[in-house]
């Protein structure tokens, strides 16, 4: 899921707009739903055969969730293709956890694909999981639980608990970028104590932030070596322990090649973009805590 953007009382004032009935904007873009939230309006519209789930105004810079109509399986945008190439690297995982609901499509194909995992996400905004269900087909299961709370507070209590998971995802979003305390090497440090042997982390992260060198050190200093997967977004792939060979990841894509085809899921396309050089300059500042993040 993308960033949230622009004014709350702008925001407001299409949600009482729209709250009157379906709206057509200028681009032809038909708003369905306008949904109240304490962060900002959730808004829900179609266009061009796909229904999309965006924060604050359908004009906003990022779109949450898009969804084919004609085809719901199919992952429309680039980044959830490439969190889902995370399995290459644990293609097994009993347990799951994901950080950022937004429409719910990865949590749902985790679930479908995976027959035996069991998949715990975060959504610190009820609101959104309202929408996900009510709009996106997201269903919640004897498999798939929803928690309401934030993601740290969440990581926080899952190692008070002991709890751990076999692959972790995070891709929360607040109103400008990730919020600064999901972004620190203490925040990571515990992600990565939660990760269980041969635990893999999947992070939505922006190829263009400013803090793509700052967030890339930070990472760094946690986990050591890591895939970085390049298109629209970034993904950063990384592990507990040693990351598998490009011969380990060939094979288990093309084994998982069959249940992830209808998903619009290139293996070997996802495959190509699994590199490990870094791309930063060295010495960038560690994201940490006491200092605060700065774009």
């Amino acid at each position: 899921m993308t960033a949230r953007t622009g004014s709350y009382s702008a925001h407001l004032a299409l949600a009482l707009a729209a709250a009157c009935g379906p709206l057509h904007t200028a681009n032809a873009q038909l708003v369905v739903h306008v949904e109240p939230s304490t962060f900002s309006p959730i808004v829900v519209y179609e266009e061009a055969d796909e229904r999309c789930m965006t924060f604050g105004a359908v004009r906003a810079a990022g779109r949450q969730t898009c969804q084919a109509l004609n085809d719901p399986q199919h992952m429309v945008f680039a980044y959830s293709r490439m969190m889902m190439s995370a399995l290459f690297a644990h293609p097994d995982p009993r347990r799951i956890l994901v950080i950022g609901l937004g429409g719910g499509t990865l949590s749902r194909a985790l679930v479908d694909v995976l027959p035996e995992a069991q998949v715990d996400t975060v959504e610190i905004d009820p609101a959104v999981l309202k929408v996900a269900t009510e709009h996106f087909g997201f269903a919640q299961g004897p498999r798939q639980t929803v928690h309401i709370a934030d993601g740290r507070a969440f990581v926080e209590q899952a190692a008070a608990q002991g709890r751990q998971y076999d692959l972790i995802f995070l891709d929360a979003f607040d109103v400008t970028y990730i919020p600064p305390h999901l972004l620190t090497r203490e925040f990571l440090t515990l992600v990565r104590e939660r990760l269980a042997p041969g635990g893999i982390l999947a992070a939505n992260t922006f190829t263009a932030s400013g803090l793509y060198a700052q967030e890339s050190s930070t990472y760094a200093a946690v986990f050591g070596r890591f895939y970085n997967l390049r298109e629209s977004n970034r993904v950063i792939i990384a592990a507990r322990d040693t990351l598998p060979d490009a011969k380990a990841l060939r094979a288990r894509a093309q084994a998982l090649a069959p249940r992830l085809a209808p998903y619009g899921i290139d293996v070997n396309a996802q495959l190509q973009g699994f590199r490990d050089k870094p791309d930063w300059p060295a010495g960038a500042r560690i994201l940490t805590d006491k200092e605060p993040v700065r774009q």
